[in-house]
């Protein structure tokens, strides 16, 4: 998992433009929305990547890569992190949150599990 830097890319006394992906093919575009202490993906995908980006609230993202340490790092509003490929993620609401999710790779409509493999041990038990 690693945290991205939004820069920003134009600015002049209306606000404000951001360009959060640029030339990245993007497959799906979703709408996560979280209560408090709620557990989302025990998972990994073999060729997805996801940009998550905090719309609100707090959560805790727990990441894995292949035979490497896990990771815990809470991210809050504004925070933009990028999981790929054969990297395990669970995410856990510190509190009521929304998350907005980019993705390049099987993901939207029908495709949603074809690249999603549960993990055998959870990241993050739903009841911790």
């Amino acid at each position: 998992m690693e945290k991205l830097n939004l820069d920003v890319s134009f600015s002049d006394d209306r606000g404000q433009i951001i360009d959060m992906l640029a030339n990245v093919n993007i497959n799906a575009v979703t709408l996560i929305t979280f209560k408090k202490n709620a557990v989302r993906a025990n998972h990994h995908h073999k060729l997805t990547t996801q940009w998550n980006y905090v719309l609100s609230g707090s959560i805790l993202i727990r990441t894995q890569k292949p035979s490497g340490p896990v990771i815990d790092t809470v991210m809050h509003k504004g925070d933009f992190v990028v999981t790929v490929p054969n990297e395990r993620h669970a995410l856990q609401a510190m509190e009521d949150s929304e998350l907005l999710v980019f993705t390049e790779g099987p993901r939207g409509g029908k495709e949603y599990e074809s690249d999603t493999y549960r993990d055998q041990t959870p990241l993050i038990n739903p009841a911790s």
